[in-house]
C-alpha cells in the first residue's frame, strides 16, 4: 500500500506521557533518505509548530484515509479552471507573519444580549445576585460601585454607544470573545489561508544560530532557498544578517559594528533596553527581523514593505552588547487605534515575563500618545493568552483600589478605566465578561469581585516581576500625517 501526499492516518507521537497515542495526521510530503523513505506530517486539529517527519513504522497503515479527488470545474466554453498562482510567485508578493500559533481554546466568554446596559455597579462580596444570563453590549459611560453589600442603588442611564463588531477570524479567535476580531485587508497585518500551500506550511530550516542560543524554527520562513538545506543558518545577533556557515559569521563580525539594534534607545532600566526601529530608515535590520520572527509566528501575513511601520525591539544587555529578546511592530498611522501589529518573544525568552513586558511597554507608548489602542486581531492562543492575563491583571489593578467615599460605593466609567490604561472600550468589556465578573440583580448591572479573583490576582501580581517603569521611558510621539510619505 503506497502512502501519497493528502492522505490521513494515525500516527504516533514522540515526547508524549501516553506513548500509545496516535493522533490522525495528514501526510504533506514524502522523500527518500539514503534509500529510506520518511514521511512530513501534520497532526490534525494539533498546531503547525508540532508537524515532523516521520519513519514508517510510526504510520498506522490499517487506518489510512486516501484523498478524494477534486472534480475540475469547467469554465464556459467547457475548458478547466485557470490554473492558481504558484508558490514561488506568492512568496514574491508577500511574507507571511503572525503573532504566534493557536492550538487550544482560552475559554469560554459570555454571549452578548440584545438589551442595552444601562449600568454597572462593582460588590466586593454581593449579596444573593443573579448570575448575568447574557453579557452587555459595550456602553460608553458605565457605572461601578465598590463597599459594602447592600442593594445597588440605581444610577441613571449614559449615553449608549453601539460596539464597533467586527466578524469572527480563524480558530485563534474564539466567536463569542466580544473582541473585535476580523482584521483589515490592507496594511501590517492581514489573515490570509490562500497562501496556505504545501511549500509554507512545511518548515523549511532546521535550526538557526543567534547568538549563544540555537533555535529550532516552528513555522516555514522564506529565506533564500539555497540556505533552507543547510543544517544550520546563522544569524548576526545585532543586525540580523543571515550567513551560510561559521566562517562567514566570524568574518562578518569583525566587520559589523553593531552592538544593539541600529534604533533610538528610548527606554533603559537595570539591563533591559527598548529600542525604536524605523522601517525605512532601516530596511534592511527591518526586513531580517521580519525574516527571523517568521519562523515562530504563522497566521498572518506582512507586506514585505516594512516602511509603514515602527518596530520596538527589546534588548537584555550584557559586557558583549545589547541583546534581542522580543520585538512588537507598530503601524505609523492607525485609523483603527491598533497599537500593535505583530509581536514575538524569541523561545529561549518565553515564559519569563518578557512577553507581558512588551504588551505593557506597548500600551505605555498609547499613554504618552493619548490614545487608547488594542492589537490586531485575530490573536493566536498564546497571543491571546498574554494579552487575557495583562488585561486582567490591569484592569483588576484599577479595580481593587477603588475606595468608598461617605459610605456610597465608589464610582468609575468604563471610559475612565479605558482612560487610565490605554485599553480600548471593548477589550475592556470582553475582559470583564471573560473574568465572568458582570451579574444582573433587580433590574441592575453589577460587577462582583469574589475571593478567588481577589486572591488569584494577587498571586498573579506577587510573580510578576518585571514592570515598566514610565519615568525610564524617553519617548516623543510624531505626527505622521504632517511627514509625507513616513
Amino acid at each position: 500500500m503506497e502512502v501519497i501526499e493528502g492522505c490521513r492516518l494515525p500516527v504516533l507521537r514522540r515526547n508524549q506521557e501516553n506513548e500509545d497515542e496516535w493522533p490522525l495526521a495528514e501526510i504533506l510530503e514524502r522523500e527518500d533518505i539514503s534509500g529510506r523513505k520518511v514521511f512530513y506530517v501534520h497532526y490534525i486539529d494539533f498546531n503547525k509548530r508540532l508537524d515532523e517527519w516521520v519513519t514508517p513504522e510510526r504510520l498506522d497503515l490499517k487506518k489510512i484515509q486516501f484523498p478524494k479527488k477534486e472534480a475540475k470545474t469547467p469554465t464556459k466554453n467547457g475548458l478547466p479552471g485557470s490554473r492558481p498562482s504558484s508558490p514561488e510567485r506568492e512568496l514574491k508578493k508577500t511574507l507571511d507573519l503572525s503573532l504566534h500559533p493557536s492550538t487550544a481554546g482560552i475559554g469560554k466568554t459570555i454571549p452578548t444580549p440584545k438589551r442595552k446596559l444601562e449600568a454597572v455597579s462593582l460588590a466586593t462580596q454581593c449579596s444573593p445576585a443573579t448570575p448575568v444570563a447574557a453579557a452587555p453590549e459595550i456602553p460608553t459611560p458605565v457605572y461601578a460601585q465598590n463597599g459594602s453589600a447592600r442593594r445597588p442603588v440605581p444610577v441613571g442611564a449614559g449615553r449608549k454607544r453601539k460596539a464597533n463588531c467586527l466578524g469572527t477570524d480563524e480558530d485563534s479567535q474564539d466567536s463569542s470573545d466580544g473582541i473585535p476580531s476580523a482584521p483589515r485587508m490592507t496594511g501590517s497585518l492581514v489573515s490570509d489561508r490562500s497562501h496556505d500551500d504545501i511549500v509554507t506550511r512545511m518548515k523549511n530550516i532546521e535550526c538557526i544560530e543567534l547568538g549563544r542560543h540555537r533555535l529550532k524554527p516552528w513555522y516555514f520562513s522564506p529565506y533564500p532557498q539555497e540556505l533552507t538545506s543547510l543544517p544550520v543558518l546563522y544569524l548576526c545577533e545585532f543586525c540580523l544578517k543571515y550567513l551560510k556557515s561559521l566562517k562567514c559569521l566570524q568574518r562578518h563580525l569583525t566587520k559589523c559594528n553593531l552592538r544593539h539594534p541600529p534604533g533610538n534607545e528610548i527606554y533603559r532600566k537595570g539591563t533591559i533596553s527598548f529600542f525604536e526601529i524605523d522601517g525605512r530608515k532601516n530596511k534592511n535590520y527591518s526586513q531580517n527581523l521580519c525574516l527571523l520572527a517568521k519562523c515562530f509566528l504563522d497566521h498572518k501575513t506582512l507586506y514585505y514593505d516594512t516602511d509603514p511601520f515602527l518596530f520596538y525591539v527589546m534588548t537584555e544587555y550584557d559586557c558583549k552588547g545589547f541583546h534581542i529578546v522580543g520585538y512588537f511592530s507598530k503601524e505609523k498611522e492607525s485609523t483603527e487605534d491598533y497599537n500593535v501589529a505583530c509581536i514575538l518573544t524569541l523561545p529561549p525568552y518565553q515564559r519569563r515575563g518578557y512577553g507581558k513586558l512588551l504588551i505593557e511597554f506597548s500600551y505605555e507608548l498609547s499613554k504618552v500618545e493619548g490614545k487608547t489602542g488594542t492589537p490586531e486581531k485575530p490573536l493566536s492562543d498564546l497571543g491571546l493568552l498574554s494579552y487575557r492575563s495583562y488585561w486582567s491583571q490591569t484592569i483588576l489593578e484599577i479595580l481593587m483600589e477603588l475606595k468608598s467615599e461617605n459610605g456610597e460605593r465608589p464610582q468609575i466609567t468604563i471610559n475612565e478605566i479605558s482612560e487610565l490604561t490605554s485599553i480600548k472600550k471593548e477589550d475592556v468589556i470582553s475582559t470583564l465578561q471573560y473574568l465572568n465578573l458582570i451579574n444582573y440583580y433587580k433590574g441592575q448591572y453589577i460587577l462582583t469581585l469574589s475571593e478567588d479573583i481577589v486572591e488569584g490576582h494577587e498571586k498573579a501580581m506577587m510573580k510578576r516581576h518585571l514592570r515598566i517603569d514610565s519615568k525610564c521611558l524617553h519617548f516623543t510621539p510624531k505626527d505622521w500625517s504632517k511627514r509625507g510619505k513616513w
